[in-house]
């Protein structure tokens, strides 16, 4: 596993949070894959919103990202993104997703970690940070490591290759049929992402 400062900082912030004795295998720090993601876990009924989307909500849509128009983002998310996961509501995928989606709302940067250990996969965000914080108080946050879901490692494949223009994408399918996807920078090393793939594969 690589162990550099800031991996050893996620390592040491995961394993806080475990039992004694379930050590981690491998950790990466992850970006969530970009594109049409898994559906939202169960929620109370609501009142659907009357036909599709249309051409101007699309454009208006591209223009400003701010503006949300329904089954135009989908539209939009699928066009340029392609697929970042699959899962019917209350799949594992949906509710590893959604946990995501709540965690990275509000102020503050988080960074997103995969760890696996060989019971579990974990799924894992470091404390806020803002924009212009310190360097002491960067290295506080990696080791503050909130635990976001995990899954048992028996129910996880797990492999990395190529999607679109991105050859470190790293996909992990579930028993259940739903997946997700994550990746790193082009410019940074696909390397954590292959160390989590094969931890989870691992005897």
């Amino acid at each position: 596993m690589t162990l550099d400062g800031s991996h050893a900082r996620y390592v040491e912030g995961l394993t806080r949070l475990l039992p004694a004795g379930e050590p981690v295998r491998a950790v990466a720090r992850v970006r969530v894959g970009g594109g049409l993601a898994p559906a939202a876990p169960p929620q109370p009924a609501a009142s659907p919103a009357p036909g599709g989307p249309s051409l101007l909500g699309v454009l208006l849509n591209v223009l400003s990202p701010n503006i949300t128009f329904g089954r135009a983002d989908t539209a939009v998310d699928w066009l340029f993104f392609g697929v970042g996961g699959r899962g019917e509501p209350g799949s594992q995928a949906s509710l590893l997703h959604h946990a995501l989606t709540v965690a990275t709302k509000g102020f503050g940067l988080r960074d997103i970690l995969l760890g696996v250990t060989d019971q579990r996969l974990l799924l894992g965000a470091t404390a806020p940070v803002g924009l212009l914080s310190s360097s002491a108080a960067d290295e506080r946050a990696q080791a503050d490591v909130e635990l976001l879901g995990s899954a048992p490692r028996t129910t996880v494949a797990a492999r990395v290759g190529r999607y679109r223009l991105n050859w470190k994408r790293l996909r992990i399918d579930f028993t259940d049929g739903s997946w997700l996807s994550f990746h790193v920078p082009l410019a940074d090393s696909g390397r954590p992402l292959r160390e989590v793939a094969a931890a989870v594969s691992a005897g």
